[in-house]
């Protein structure tokens, strides 16, 4: 086994613990303050120089060794989810219907295990930031840490990111240049028309019937705009309108979900909306309003970083754990936007067969803290050599 590898397997108990305490104790978007100052004060102790409350909610440690004027951004998400975990663990949350389910306590358990250790042995030439992100999972962390002047602030060259994925064969690392992740735009369209009695139709002009007609129109635009080869998503997942059978209400609300997997697929897909929300509106006589959300960003590997990335896993854990290109996915990730400001790369961690993220019985499995740990700084002392 790699000597590194080997080091951090031996420092997994630690790691682990560190786990556990954080699942244990899950905090939301946002409101992650105590699970801050949990990795604030263990960065401290290490001898990190620390900055809390970037983002709201966020830590920002800083580490240098040597002269080296380059500087690396390694990237965990800390926060949980809304759910309500089912699992029989001795870690399992205590805190009614909030649950890391998602393994963002595997993830900033990984970076702890990878901080202590470049603590502890230095042996790079520049700086490292350690990037402990909040609210990843309502896409709002990564811009409000850049709105707070993350990168004017804690300059660095490139920044990287890795997330655990069920399904994928566990320990091993994948990686792909380009597009990775999905875009997503969040939109609300609301319809206004006439209310009347609903049994006098003719006096209303009708919001319903027009967002029944809007929701079918709007499925046309992947089945016939957008090319086989690409990939685009528009779900209409809340319609919202009336009370009661005998009323026809006034307004009537939708609420979308845009996945793309391109900026230019994005580009056509939300153009779309827009066309055929208002030839709709405008065919059945409603007025409407679209409320678009923070804008999504597809997430893009940048080329060279990823294959040095990959250069470095596949030294770390030997060429058979290694897989690249990996897959794709339609789910979104607000690392992208710092991949908009920084070239880097985004890569997996199989957790093997088990519940999908967000699945009330998903967990991190434990055996990657190393193996995640041992990369975060492998990647380090490659970059800053």
């Amino acid at each position: 086994m790699n000597t590194l590898l080997t080091a951090l397997t031996e420092d997994q108990p630690q790691i682990e613990a560190w786990r556990h305490h954080m699942h244990r104790h899950p905090e939301i978007a946002f409101d992650e303050h105590n699970t801050a100052s949990y990795i604030a004060g263990l960065l401290r102790g290490w001898g990190y120089e620390v900055t809390e409350g970037v983002g709201k909610t966020g830590v920002v440690a800083t580490l240098r060794a040597g002269d080296g004027s380059k500087a690396i951004g390694l990237r965990a998400d800390t926060d949980a989810l809304a759910v309500q975990e089912i699992n029989d663990t001795d870690h399992r949350s205590t805190i009614e219907g909030k649950s890391h389910t998602c393994g963002h306590d595997g993830h900033s358990a990984m970076l702890l295990g990878a901080a202590q250790y470049l603590a502890r042995t230095r042996n790079f030439n520049g700086t490292v930031h350690l990037i402990f992100q909040p609210a990843e999972e309502v896409m709002g962390g990564a811009p409000a840490m850049i709105r707070d002047g993350l990168f004017e602030r804690f300059p660095m060259d490139a920044v990287f990111g890795m997330h655990n994925m069920p399904t994928l064969e566990r320990g091993k690392l994948y990686f792909t240049t380009g597009p990775i992740m999905a875009a997503v735009d969040n939109w609300e369209i609301v319809l206004t028309g006439k209310g009347s009695h609903g049994s006098m139709p003719e006096k209303s002009i009708d919001p319903v019937v027009a967002g029944a007609s809007l929701v079918m129109a709007l499925q046309t635009i992947v089945s016939r705009n957008v090319a086989a080869k690409d990939s685009a998503v528009v779900s209409v997942g809340a319609f919202l309108a009336g009370d009661a059978g005998n009323v026809i209400p006034q307004t009537a609300t939708l609420r979308l979900s845009i996945r793309s997997s391109a900026p230019e697929t994005r580009k056509l897909v939300l153009d779309k909306v827009r066309a055929i929300t208002a030839a709709q509106a405008l065919s059945f006589g409603v007025s409407f309003e679209i409320r678009e959300g923070a804008p999504g960003a597809v997430l893009v590997n940048d080329p060279q970083q990823t294959a040095e990335a990959a250069d470095v896993a596949r030294a770390l854990l030997g060429e058979d754990q290694v897989v690249m290109p990996g897959p794709t996915f339609m789910g979104s990730e607000d690392f992208a936007y710092y991949a908009q400001h920084k070239p880097g790369t985004y890569c997996f961690i199989g957790n093997g067969d088990t519940p999908m993220v967000h699945h009330p019985e998903y967990d991190f499995d434990d055996r990657n803290l190393p193996i995640g740990a041992a990369y975060w700084v492998a990647l380090t002392e490659h970059f800053l050599k």
